[in-house]
């Protein structure tokens, strides 16, 4: 997992991969809500999650529910199809904003 700051002021890209469980959850959790305390726009970067448990969607609700709270947006892109798999069975692709690449991301938050 890895954190980048792209070309726009107050945007934070974060990368996750691997798998997102109980274990990963901490860390996931320390990196979102760090990257939602920094950026007005949270990019999250799920091409190469290949596992995610309620844990790791807890995370992501926390992260989303942070932002919303500091008027800034979190939005998923490249979302790996497990994953994906895992965010419709919630429901959850309708709560999250969920683009196929970066360029779409960045364009929908312009």
């Amino acid at each position: 997992m890895t954190e980048a700051t792209g070309q726009i002021t107050n945007r934070r890209i974060v990368h996750l991969a691997g798998e997102i469980d109980l274990e990963h959850a901490p860390q996931v959790r320390k990196v979102l809500l760090g990257a939602v305390e920094q950026g007005r726009l949270v990019l999250v970067d799920m091409a190469g999650v290949e596992y995610i448990d309620s844990s790791g969607i807890a995370c992501l609700i926390e992260a989303l529910q942070e932002s919303r709270k500091k008027n800034a947006d979190l939005a998923l892109i490249a979302v790996n199809p497990q994953a994906l798999r895992v965010l419709k069975l919630a429901r959850l692709d309708s709560v999250f904003a969920i683009h196929t690449d970066l360029t779409s991301a960045v364009q929908a938050n312009s």
